[in-house]
């Protein structure tokens, strides 16, 4: 009985060591086409892939953390980060079985282009910094908690003639309910002030209202006059709502 027991805790030693180093080469395949790697070194635990290709966003580097508590209460949790060429992010991502998404300590510096934000209009660019404390993500992709902040900078509208826009900031607080997010502009040739709701659609769904500052362009000054008569102020009423 005695040789028996002591059998068992060498292979559950073994088994312990064995999982602990396991490599992540012999891992990732595993996953399929939803992740592919040139080239990965590290464990399961702790390790970074190059030439990454992720849900069809190529990344020159993403490398993971795994926290091994969380799963004695039932979480896959790991810190990530991610970059490539103009762009980086990073935080703790943790997931439960058929829960949602959760995020912390997130920050990221992202181009504003559809290979990395595939909703977005291929005429609208400029860069996106975020700094979010935390978010949750359902299994639809809906955002059902958002706490931080978003700076969009130097947004420029090409959709006709090259149109400056400025630079906007969005902040949610950490508040019960459906994230609503309060938007601003940062300076530049569009003065702004709204709010934007976040919806479980997935959607979202903006109120704001707008006005040219002095030099601003010609083709924003156009732009506005489509938005109806402004107010004593000369703002104009700005609305718009869509899924994504």
């Amino acid at each position: 009985m005695q040789r028996l027991a002591i059998i068992v805790l060498a292979g559950a030693v073994f088994a312990a060591v064995l999982v602990a180093r396991l490599p992540a080469a012999w891992v990732l395949p595993a996953l399929g086409p939803r992740l592919t790697c040139a080239r990965v070194e590290g464990t399961l635990w702790r390790g970074e892939c190059a030439q990454a290709r992720l849900a069809g966003v190529t990344l020159d580097q993403l490398a993971w953390q795994v926290h091994p508590a969380a799963l004695l209460g039932g979480r896959l949790a790991a810190d990530l980060s991610a970059r490539r060429a103009g762009a980086r992010a990073s935080g703790e991502v943790s997931v439960r079985w058929h829960g949602p998404l959760q995020a912390r300590d997130v920050h990221a510096l992202l181009p504003l282009e559809p290979a990395l934000l595939p909703a977005l209009p291929s005429y609208i660019t400029g860069v996106l910094e975020a700094d979010v404390a935390r978010a949750v993500v359902t299994r639809t992709g809906a955002v059902e908690q958002l706490h931080g902040t978003l700076i969009v900078r130097r947004l420029i509208d090409s959709s006709g003639s090259v149109t400056p826009l400025g630079s906007f900031r969005i902040r949610f607080p950490a508040a019960p309910g459906e994230p609503r997010g309060q938007l601003r502009d940062l300076g530049g040739p569009l003065w702004l002030r709204g709010t934007l709701r976040l919806t479980p659609q997935p959607g979202y769904v903006l109120h704001a209202r707008v006005a040219a500052r002095t030099g601003a362009s010609p083709s924003l000054l156009q732009a506005l006059q489509y938005l109806g008569a402004p107010d004593a102020q000369g703002r104009r009423p700005f609305a718009l709502a869509g899924t994504y």
